[in-house]
């Protein structure tokens, strides 16, 4: 059993699933550094200084006030809803997805390129190219068929 189940990471890991995903965990905590720095360091302040200054992070609606502690009575902790950083979550957010989006775009705009065995200006993969040909031989089998009947 357990060598069975030995065998099956290291085909695992040996195919690079592992790997591709370990890339993809690295890029994208990288990636995520980059953006919460875009929102917090970029877009946050132009906001902030067109909105009078406002710290979003810091909005917040009290439901209850908190009293200190004095004379032997207990603290009361304050009770609010912090909207503030909800909306720099959802900007962080759209920021994400705006990025991703861009990302995507220009990877299936580049994939389609390669893909296109019309286009010399960029090297066909070999497996379109040889899906091409068959594609090719298989229509001139049908047109000689049809042309048999």
């Amino acid at each position: 059993m357990a060598v069975g189940l030995f065998k099956e990471f290291k085909e695992f890991a040996v195919k690079g699933n592992m790997i591709d995903m370990a890339v993809g965990i690295i890029i994208g905590t990288a990636f995520n550094r980059v953006v919460d720095v875009l929102v917090k360091q970029i877009i946050m302040p132009p906001l902030s200084l067109l909105t009078g200054r406002i710290q979003y992070a810091d909005r917040k609606y009290v439901l209850r006030d908190g009293i200190p502690a004095a004379d032997g009575a207990e603290a009361v902790e304050e009770i609010a809803v912090g909207y503030g950083l909800l909306i720099e979550v959802f900007i962080d957010f759209l920021v994400i997805g705006f990025t991703v989006f861009l990302v995507v775009k220009l990877m299936n705009r580049f994939r389609r390129k390669a893909e296109d065995p019309k286009d010399k200006t960029v090297a066909t993969p070999k497996d379109i190219e040889l899906l091409t040909s068959l594609n090719k031989l298989m229509q001139e089998q049908n047109e000689l068929l049809r042309k048999k009947d």
